[in-house]
């Protein structure tokens, strides 16, 4: 995986963005997958034409509200010209919608995150070509709205196979590094609710965080504090953050998420010692998001780690071992699977010169994935799932980890020929 002198063996899990046609990409973040596209333009039937330009950039709002029907995410303009284009986000009171994409081609070119209601307005601003892309609103009423760009395309991208490649590592180490930004934010909410002893807000905090790390966990586990060997969990951030009962160290004991997890769902209560995990925890995330920042990646990275993150799937989430107190596996399924898709997502431009047939193989396996996932999708759960219990496991694990099987088989074939590229 990554380039790092502290790395262990090679990693299992990976997430990843690439923004084809955006001819510059200002502003990147990501979460969420796509989603299908069905009814993508009910919340955008009432915007404005073209969006203005000011200070050399499109302007385009997207407000977030409460409504009689569900949650609504509303954008004043379905359209901009090409070129820089700025989303300023508000929340002012959609409780079940924390998070706003703008995707073309199952990319995330860009998003905010952590939207509680009420906070100031953010933005994030990417450089557009011509074409159609989506807005994509998770837990609204209408989750996709088509966002329409006109003048001239950006250019097909072009170079042999492993030049597009390793443009594409160079993006993901970016959008890693971004992900692992937001997921400060989301764990200083958590911690924030710890402290002020709020069970109930800490249990919609836990379920917010967590799917940061099972996005990029491939791509930032193995690495060790400084003064630590590689083998002695006690410096291992992917150890301190995300062990679980199941992989439980007894010389090194309970830390980082699963530890919190255990506190409000199992203990039904916020101790001292929880409050201490979470401080623990928010150091342990800043310093593997200052690690991120220095990190490389080859091409055969990301499709190994793609690979991978099916396998975590598959080994854990389908279980119900990852979330064994709180039944959220399902949103920690959903964000393995938006990691994998969007490795693939990056590799995609150089792996269609390579081998169109299983580019276009692996696109269809994501697509049954996310239209078998999306029937779970509950958005007065936190996290926007249904709760993974034993009686849904009982009845859907077999046939759910049948369609993941589905992708991960082509899926695994991609890090050879990557790597082998010319």
């Amino acid at each position: 995986m990554p380039v790092s002198p502290t790395r262990l063996s090679p990693t299992r899990r990976l997430a990843a963005t690439t923004a084809a046609g955006v001819v510059s990409l200002l502003a990147l973040a990501a979460c969420g997958s796509s989603g299908d596209d069905s009814g993508s333009t009910s919340s955008a039937t009432a915007a404005s034409d073209v969006a203005p330009v000011k200070d050399g950039a499109a302007q385009v709002g997207v407000t977030l509200t409460q409504g009689s029907g569900g949650d609504q995410c509303q954008l004043d303009h379905a359209k901009a010209a090409a070129g820089p284009v700025t989303f300023t986000v508000t929340n002012k009171d959609a409780a079940s919608i924390t998070e706003v994409e703008l995707i073309s081609d199952q990319r995330i070119l860009g998003e905010k995150e952590n939207l509680a209601p009420g906070l100031s307005a953010v933005s994030f601003t990417v450089t557009l070509g011509g074409g159609t892309y989506q807005v994509y609103c998770p837990g609204a009423a209408t989750e996709n709205q088509s966002f329409t760009v006109t003048g001239q395309a950006a250019a097909t991208p072009t170079g042999d196979a492993a030049a597009l490649l390793t443009a594409g590592t160079k993006e993901y180490g970016a959008y890693a590094a971004q992900v692992l930004s937001d997921m400060q934010t989301a764990v200083g909410n958590l911690a924030s609710a710890v402290d002020s002893g709020n069970l109930a807000e800490a249990k919609k905090q836990y379920a917010l965080a967590r799917p940061f790390y099972e996005k990029v966990e491939s791509a930032v586990e193995g690495f060790v504090k400084p003064g630590y060997k590689a083998d002695d969990n006690k410096g291992n951030l992917d150890y301190l953050i995300d062990m679980r009962a199941s992989n439980l160290d007894p010389a090194v004991g309970w830390h980082g998420f699963h530890a919190i997890e255990r506190d409000l769902y199992q203990k039904g209560a916020i101790t001292a010692q929880t409050k201490k995990y979470a401080t623990e925890l928010q150091a342990n995330t800043k310093e593997l998001a200052t690690v991120s920042k220095t990190l490389t990646y080859k091409p055969e990275d990301l499709a190994n780690g793609a690979a991978g993150l099916l396998e975590e799937v598959q080994s854990n989430k389908i279980k119900g071992e990852e979330e064994l107190y709180s039944h959220l596996d399902l949103v920690d399924f959903a964000a393995n699977v938006e990691g994998a898709q969007q490795a693939f997502a990056y590799l995609k431009p150089g792996l269609e010169k390579i081998d169109p047939t299983l580019t276009d193989n692996v696109a269809k396996q994501f697509d049954n994935v996310d239209a078998a996932l999306e029937k779970y999708k509950d958005p007065t759960q936190a996290g926007g799932y249904k709760l993974w219990t034993p009686a849904l496991r009982a009845t859907d694990a077999a046939s759910l980890s049948k369609t993941v099987q589905a992708l991960q088989d082509p899926l695994s074939q991609i890090a050879q020929k990557v790597a082998t590229a010319q």
